[in-house]
Parts: C-alpha cells; structure tokens; sequence
C-alpha cells in the first residue's frame, strides 16, 4: 500500500480534530493510499513538539517554508489563522503539494482569488486543492444532497440556515486572534457563517447571488489572556442577512457566537413545492423529511436514522443505528481527498467553491456597511491563472 505524507501547518483545536481525521481514515475505508502523518508545524517548537507527540505525529518543525521544500512531502493541511492562508496554499500549490485549508478559504475575496487561480494551475498537473467545509461530510447532510437532486422537494421556495453558538455571551471572555480582523478576516461571519453558506449551497445545488445583511459587535473591549489590560473587537458577534439563490428563492441566514445556550447549533431547512428536509448538527445521525403528496390523515415530519450501509459514507463505519460523531466529519474529509488525490477526479468543497463563499461574506459586510442595501455577490466568468 502506498503512502501519502502528510505535514499539517499549525495546531489548535482544530489540528486535534484534523489529526483525528488523518489518523482513522485508512483504517475506516480501503483507501488507495494511507495517510501519514508526518510533520506538524508550530511558530512555538515546544507546543508544536507537544502537539505532534499528543495526536500522533512523527515528527515537528517550526518552518513552513521548509517543510513544503521536503520532496517526501505529498499534502499540506492548513489550520493556521486566516490571515496566512494565502501565502502558504500559494506557495504549496506551486511546489506541487496537494492541499486542504480550513475554512473561510482567506480573508478577502483578492485573496481567495489567488488561492483559487493557483489551484487551477496547480490542477493542471494532477494537483488537488480542498477546502475544509467538514459538515458537508456529514452522513446526514450528504444525505440530503442525495434527495434534494432526485426532486424529492420539487421546486425549491425558501431556505432557513443557522449556526449558533455562545462562547462570546460573557463579556469577560478573553480576547483571542478570532476576535481580531487582521488575523481572522470577519468574527462569527466568517468563522461559522460560511459554514450555513456552503451548507445551503451544497445541499440545494442553488448559488447566493444577492444578500441584505447586518452585523453587530456586541461586545467591543475584552480583557487581554495575559491580563494586561483590554483589547478591542475589531469583528462581529452577530450577522443576519437575507439571500436570494439562483433560482429566486430566499434564504435567511443567522451566524452568532452569542446565542445563550446554544454550544454548535448549525441548522438547515430546505422547504419545496413537494416536501421539505431539516437537518441539525445537533441531531447529526438524522434528517427530518415532510412529503406534501402524503395522505392528509399521515403528514408530518418524519424522522429518518441516517446510519444504513447504504447512505454516504457509512459503509466504512458500524452496525445501522450505532452513532456517528462530530469527528467523523474528519475522517471523510480525509478520505475524499485521497481519493480524489488517487482518481484525479476535483475534489469536492474545491477552491472554487471556497471562493463562492467568499464572495458571498464580502457581499454581506458591504451590505451591513450600506444600511442593509440589497448587495451582489460579484461574480467573474473565470478565475484568473496568469
């Protein structure tokens, strides 16, 4: 069996989650090749040293730049803070590494554009570029995909998307690079809003072509972690925004990290002409399903258990009706992009689609900068490789 080494630049919370997915896929599915884990890469050579020896890799560095010169190097994964996305995608894709970044794509559209027109170079020569848009790997919400494009729905209508969460709901929560613009691009927006954006997108097929939105800083000072005194918010707490798909349906969409009592509440509703589905991360084995074309004496939502063999994904996992988790999401992810690093087949939640979701956040903080303006989301008919 062929390997595939892999070298992860940062850690964090989410280097666990992504060493996770390194660590089980291979032996979850019968992949063409194996993940290895081989190098984790952290500015402190203590904690990244501390890291790789926790979650299981061989080895750490403290260069990035180094790392994506080693030839034995084949995939870069990238967790750093979005203001570093750019230059390190860009650089791997032009040493011919294969890459997955986290989610948003980068900080700015100019930059999601570069990354997405390395990509495209970069493919020409069987190189492959994912985005890290993990719920989308989700049984339950690949799932959904499946039904929404055999029609099950009929003519999509509205579309209802949220992601809450309530770790900003204390004011007394520390400042963190998350809550800083020039290192994370936009706050809950963002960090957990492209997420309901991708989500809506992938599931129905449909593009955001237009939004209405608004944002807001709920709380704008929060102490230093040192304790040094107090920093400025310089990104959101809050969006709403409204949107308008490609079909002319309208979708609402709520991102908030101060929604009390609500951990990791990502939601989705797709309401048709014939039915209508409702997933929710906090029920994530299941989808909720109405069909219209029901008897009247029998309609209702309905739940379905999505752990049979046959749904995506679950081959490779347990018993129907044994469980899947949050990490699992992970492992997919994993084993798509070997996959497709095998076939030559694109990678789904491609660089392309990164920067759709890019494009769409850029949109909504125009609007909320022009009084909720109904605002475009600026579309190229293609990405520019020179």
């Amino acid at each position: 069996m062929s390997r595939l080494k892999v070298a992860m630049i940062g850690h964090g919370f989410m280097g666990a989650a992504h060493s996770q997915g390194w660590r089980t896929a291979h032996r979850a599915f019968d992949l063409p090749a194996n993940p290895q884990m081989a190098v984790l890469v952290g500015r402190d050579g203590a904690k990244a040293a501390a890291a790789a020896e926790k979650w299981g890799w061989e080895s750490s560095s403290t260069s990035w730049r180094e790392v994506i010169e080693r030839e034995d190097i084949d995939i870069i994964d990238i967790v750093t803070p979005g203001a570093s996305h750019a230059q390190i995608a860009i650089a791997a894709l032009e040493a011919g590494k294969h890459v997955l970044c986290e989610k948003p794509l980068a900080n700015t559209v100019a930059e999601a554009e570069q990354m997405a027109a390395a990509a495209e170079r970069a493919a020409r020569h069987g190189v492959q570029a994912m985005v890290g848009f993990t719920y989308r790997r989700v049984p339950a919400a690949s799932f959904m995909r499946q039904l929404i494009a055999q029609g099950v729905l009929g003519e999509i209508q509205q579309v209802r998307a949220s992601y809450r969460q309530d770790w900003l709901v204390d004011a007394a929560a520390p400042m963190s690079w998350r809550l800083q613009q020039d290192q994370a691009g936009s706050g809950a927006l963002g960090d957990i809003g492209a997420h309901a954006i991708d989500l809506v997108q992938f599931a129905t097929g449909l593009q955001v072509q237009a939004v209405s939105g608004v944002l807001q800083t709920v709380t704008g000072h929060r102490p230093l972690a040192d304790g040094s005194g107090f920093g400025q918010v310089s990104v959101d707490d809050l969006a709403l925004f409204a949107g308008r798909l490609s079909n002319g349906a309208l979708a609402s969409f709520e991102a908030s990290r101060v929604a009390t009592g609500r951990k990791n509440a990502l939601s989705i509703e797709v309401s048709g002409t014939r039915g209508a589905l409702a997933f929710d991360l906090e029920e994530l084995n299941s989808l909720r399903y109405y069909n219209r074309e029901d008897p009247q004496d029998r309609q209702g939502f309905r739940k379905i258990l999505v752990t049979e063999p046959v749904h995506p994904y679950l081959s490779g996992w347990w018993p129907a009706g044994h469980m899947l988790g949050y990490e699992h999401g992970f492992s997919h992810q994993a084993k798509d992009l070997v996959e497709s690093i095998d076939s030559g087949r694109p990678a789904h939640s491609s660089f392309a689609e990164g920067l759709q979701v890019q494009r769409v956040l850029d949109a909504v903080a125009r609007s909320a900068a022009n009084e909720s303006a109904w605002t475009g989301v600026v579309h190229h008919a293609e990405i520019r490789t020179a």
